[in-house]
C-alpha cells in the first residue's frame, strides 16, 4: 500500500518554470534570459535560439506584471465599443475588432475592450487614464464634434483614430480611414456602365461629415459623365425605414432606374420599398449599398455594396500605434485606404 503522504503529492500543482529554471537548462545566466525576452536583438542567434528552446521545452511565461512594474507599461490597448443601434444593418466592425486582436498581439499588445456613457463620452478614457491601465487607445467614433479624440490630445494620451480628424484641420494625431468618395464613385461608375442615367442617391444628414464625403463620390462622377442630379438625392437618418421612405419619394417624383445609398442599412430600405412595389432588384431597379455587411451578403437576391478594407484599416493602426508607443514619427497625413465594389444581383 503506498503512503498517504505519497497519493497527496501526486495530486500537488507543479510548479511553473521560472526564469532561473529556464536559464539552468540552456547554461545561460539569468539575465540572458531576460533578454532573450525582451531584448533578443542583445543576443547571438546561437544563444537565443538555444534560449528560446529552453523556454519552449519548459513551457516557460514571462510574470507580465512584474516586467510592467519595471517598463511602467501594460501591453494594453483601449478600444471603446457601442452597442448595434437598433433598425439598421451596421454590423460590420467586428471584421475591423477581430483583426485589430489579432495584430495586436503579434506586436505584443491586447485590446481592452470598454464602454462608455453617451451623456458623457471621456468617461471611460478618463477611468482608464487615471488608472494607467492601457498603453494608447483606438478612437473609433471620430464624427463631427465628437470631444474623444480633441479631449484625449489634450491629455497627452497616446491614440490613434479610425477616422479623419473632420472637424479638426490643425490636428496631428496619426488616424487611419478609407476614402468614402472612391467608394462611391466605383458604384456610380459600375452602375453607369450598366447604362443608367438616373441614379439616385440617398445619404445622410448634411451634419455627416463621412456620409457627404461619400456623396462627394456620386456627385463628382454622375457631373463627370454630364449626368443630371437634380432631384436625385434625398438625406436621411440611417435607418432601413428612412431609406424605404425615400426611395418611394424619389420612385415616385424622379423615377430612377438605380440608386447609390450611404449605407447598406438604408439599401436594405431600399429593397423593402422595391419589394413592396414588386420590383425586382437588379432588373427593374439596380440598388448599391455600402459597407458590405453580412445582411448585404446573406439577402436572398445579394446586395451589391462597397466594401471598406477593414482588416487593413486595423493592421495600419497597429503599424501606427508601435510607431507612437516606440516614440517613432508616424504619417502626417494620416493613411486613407481605398475600398473595392462586391458586386451581386442587386445591381
Amino acid at each position: 500500500m503506498s503512503r498517504p503522504e505519497s497519493r497527496l503529492g501526486a495530486h500537488l500543482p507543479v510548479s511553473p518554470p521560472t526564469l532561473a529554471d529556464v536559464a539552468e537548462r540552456a547554461g545561460v545566466s539569468r539575465q540572458t534570459v531576460s533578454n532573450a525576452v525582451n531584448n533578443p536583438d542583445l543576443l547571438r542567434p546561437g544563444t537565443l535560439e538555444r534560449v528560446r528552446g529552453a523556454i519552449e521545452e519548459m513551457g516557460y511565461s514571462p510574470n507580465r506584471a512584474a516586467r510592467n512594474l519595471r517598463t511602467r507599461t501594460s501591453q494594453l490597448i483601449g478600444l471603446r465599443v457601442s452597442p448595434v443601434q437598433e433598425g439598421t444593418a451596421n454590423a460590420m466592425m467586428d471584421r475591423f475588432v477581430h483583426t485589430l486582436v489579432e495584430t495586436s498581439a503579434l506586436a505584443g499588445h491586447h485590446v481592452l475592450l470598454f464602454t462608455g456613457d453617451d451623456e458623457d463620452p471621456v468617461a471611460g478614457y478618463d477611468n482608464l487614464l487615471r488608472s494607467t491601465a492601457v498603453d494608447a487607445f483606438v478612437v473609433t467614433d471620430t464624427y463631427l464634434g465628437n470631444p474623444q479624440a480633441a479631449w484625449l490630445a489634450d491629455q497627452r494620451a497616446p491614440f490613434v483614430a479610425f477616422g479623419r480628424p473632420w472637424d479638426r484641420a490643425s490636428a496631428r494625431h496619426p488616424w487611419v480611414d478609407v476614402d468614402g468618395a472612391a467608394g462611391t464613385r466605383l458604384a456610380t461608375e459600375h452602375l453607369i456602365a450598366k447604362g443608367h442615367t438616373r441614379i439616385a442617391w440617398i445619404g445622410w444628414r448634411k451634419d455627416s461629415p463621412i456620409g457627404e464625403d461619400r456623396r462627394a463620390g456620386w456627385l463628382t462622377t454622375m457631373h463627370e459623365h454630364g449626368l443630371s442630379t437634380t432631384g436625385l438625392a434625398s438625406r436621411v437618418e440611417d435607418t432601413v425605414q428612412s431609406g424605404g421612405e425615400a426611395a418611394a419619394v424619389l420612385l415616385d417624383e424622379s423615377e430612377p432606374t438605380a440608386f447609390v445609398c450611404a449605407s447598406d442599412t438604408l439599401a436594405m430600405g431600399v429593397l423593402h420599398t422595391l419589394w413592396l412595389r414588386q420590383l425586382a432588384p437588379g432588373k427593374d431597379i439596380a440598388v448599391v449599398g455600402f459597407d458590405d455587411s453580412q445582411v448585404a451578403q446573406v439577402y436572398p437576391v445579394g446586395l451589391t455594396s462597397v466594401r471598406q478594407p477593414l482588416e487593413d484599416v486595423a493592421v495600419e493602426i497597429v503599424n501606427a500605434l508601435q510607431s507612437l508607443l516606440s516614440h517613432q514619427p508616424a504619417p502626417e497625413d494620416g493613411v486613407l485606404l481605398t475600398p473595392t465594389l462586391v458586386v451581386r444581383e442587386s445591381s
